[in-house]
């Protein structure tokens, strides 16, 4: 049943006609209360794996989409890279709501020098920031805790651009995903989702060349320029890959000096020209594959994965309760993962379930962990 209705994208319905028409007398509420109930053992592996991902990787890719939840609109984000693959529904797809993610279940919000350098990247007051890196408490366990901080140095009384008391705790959710040794120098690959623009952060090209692509145009002369620029903007891209096998200092430099000349064309065409402008201003997240050229160029596998999840929302709708939303999110996770690792889910869930006879499956966190060393 959970292979057939989290990897087969069998509906509930479904399941139920099947089992009934095998002999088994059985209702729609039992079949979901055996996908959904007393499944605490796979949302905390799911849960593992994301904490290990995070503490082991040197980039991740993200992406979200719309997803269903008690009856209101929700929004479900994707995190992962080559080892590993997560899902998180909530309500809210904001920056909050991200840096609330990658905590990964921890619910603490700390103070430290990452917390404080984000804020100051945030341009909140410097007064306040010295008033929050004097006091002597640094964590606070809770969004309870945090709150009561806040009002007692008085910051949430502010009604001032931009709002301290958002960014004040964006930073300490910063600062805890740090406190707890995730995404250490580890760069986020994004498609240019305001959510997700924090640490190190990269762009798509895909997604970068997308807006030229989409662009309307009405006459000849629009036409030719951009196709001119599409043309110029795949070569570059190829180059970026040639240049990700084998970086040199040269070559570096090369690429910088063709971005400025690629970007700063002026076709004639108004409206593409202001888009080149823009993705011009974009030039150290489009390039820091010069820096790291280990990181993607794209977020191609993060729309892999997250695809499962629109199919789903579209066979099955939304979710009702919060238990049925997680199970969804881990075992739709937990199976990507296994397919990264080379595990057949089929034989990851004999063995956590104990049917006898099935392969023995390591803890995913622990291979995920055994691939982010370094050989």
């Amino acid at each position: 049943m959970l292979l057939q209705h989290h990897q087969g994208q069998v509906t509930v319905e479904r399941l139920t006609a099947q089992l009934r028409a095998v002999g088994l007398s059985i209702s729609k509420r039992q079949v979901v209360r055996l996908l959904i109930d007393r499944q605490d053992g796979f949302l905390v592996e799911s849960r593992d794996v994301l904490r290990t991902g995070l503490q082991t990787a040197s980039w991740i890719t993200v992406d979200d989409t719309g997803a269903r939840h008690a009856g209101r609109n929700g929004f479900c984000t994707q995190i992962g890279n080559d080892t590993f693959t997560w899902f998180g529904t909530r309500a809210s797809k904001s920056r909050l709501n991200f840096l609330d993610l990658l905590r990964a279940g921890h619910g603490d919000y700390v103070i430290n020098e990452a917390a404080l350098a984000y804020m100051r990247s945030r341009s909140l007051a410097g007064p306040l920031l010295s008033r929050l890196s004097a006091e002597p408490q640094t964590r606070f366990a809770d969004h309870t805790a945090w709150q009561a901080h806040l009002q007692r140095l008085g910051i949430d009384a502010l009604h001032v651009t931009p709002d301290p008391v958002c960014i004040a705790t964006e930073g300490a959710l910063w600062g805890a995903v740090a406190a707890h040794g995730f995404l250490q120098n580890a760069v986020i690959v994004s498609d240019d989702a305001g959510q997700f623009a924090v640490g190190q952060h990269a762009l798509c090209w895909v997604h970068a060349e997308r807006l030229v692509h989409k662009l309307d145009t009405f006459t000849d002369l629009h036409r030719a320029a951009q196709e001119r620029m599409r043309d110029l903007i795949w070569w570059f891209y190829a180059d970026l890959k040639a240049y990700r096998a084998a970086p040199t200092a040269r070559r570096r430099s090369e690429m910088l000096a063709r971005f400025d000349r690629i970007f700063h064309r002026r076709t004639g065409f108004a409206t593409l020209d202001r888009l080149l402008e823009r993705l011009h201003a974009n030039k150290p997240e489009l390039l820091m594959v010069l820096d790291r050229p280990e990181i993607p160029l794209h977020t191609n596998g993060s729309e892999r994965d997250i695809r499962c999840h629109v199919i789903k929302r579209k066979i099955s709708g939304g979710t009702r309760s919060d238990a049925g939303r997680d199970c969804r999110d881990a075992f739709l996770g937990l199976m990507h993962t296994c397919t990264k690792l080379g595990i057949a889910f089929w034989d990851y869930l004999g063995d956590r379930l104990g049917i006898i006879g099935h392969p023995k499956v390591p803890a995913l966190p622990d291979l995920i962990r055994c691939r982010g060393q370094p050989v």
